[in-house]
């Protein structure tokens, strides 16, 4: 917590932010009972960075260094001590495109989520809205989920099911789950601060009012 009490979020994001600006936006609407305390962003020109310094809140690019699809260990060390001068609670992925790993998850055990555009376990990994169509499921979703070493593989807090359409797109549907997205993730993030949620082992619990 912050030193006023706020319970504070630290958000990674690689691209146009649109689940960062549901989240600032369910915060503004005093849904969500925390406070963005810093945007960092991988890309220096990412729109999500743009969206944060409107509305005032502290942003910064860090170089991910010369991998493609992760931080390289100087890189990681940055944006460690960076969200740790924050003074952040919680970490929310919010469209970030590199995998965390090692001393980033060790330092933040159990204090970073994502979301994943299927019914995790399904369709784990990139474009899971096009492998459910490729598969010709009746349902798919969204999943905000714990991060942990492995990939979409962390225990589940909360999924809300988008049905698949006979005239479907991928467009079509990846807006639908957009839409899914941005009603489940500001819902699971105010349990988490409110310490509705309890991650036990695999599971997560929702402790009783």
């Amino acid at each position: 917590m912050g030193t006023d009490g706020t319970f504070r979020l630290g958000v990674l994001g690689s691209g146009n932010g649109s689940n960062f600006t549901a989240i600032a936006e369910a915060i503004e609407r005093g849904e969500v009972p925390a406070k963005i305390a810093l945007v960092l962003s991988d890309v220096k020109e990412a729109e999500i960075l743009c969206h944060a310094n409107r509305m005032g809140i502290a942003t910064r690019f860090i170089d991910p260094g010369n991998y493609r699809t992760k931080l390289d260990e100087e890189a990681e060390k940055t944006y460690v001590r960076a969200l740790q001068e924050a003074g952040v609670n919680l970490i929310v992925m919010a469209g970030f495109m590199r995998i965390l790993k090692g001393e980033f998850l060790k330092c933040f055990a159990g204090k970073v989520v994502n979301i994943h555009p299927s019914l995790l376990p399904a369709f784990p990994g990139l474009e899971a809205w096009q492998q459910a169509l490729d598969h010709g499921v009746k349902y798919t979703g969204a999943t905000v989920h714990f991060v942990e070493q492995g990939i979409d593989s962390g225990a589940i807090i909360a999924q809300e099911s988008v049905p698949l359409l006979d005239n479907d797109t991928p467009e079509r549907l990846l807006d639908r789950i957009h839409k899914a997205e941005y009603r489940i993730y500001p819902k699971a993030i105010a349990d988490i601060a409110r310490g509705d949620i309890m991650l036990k082992g695999r599971r997560t619990h929702r402790l009783p009012a």
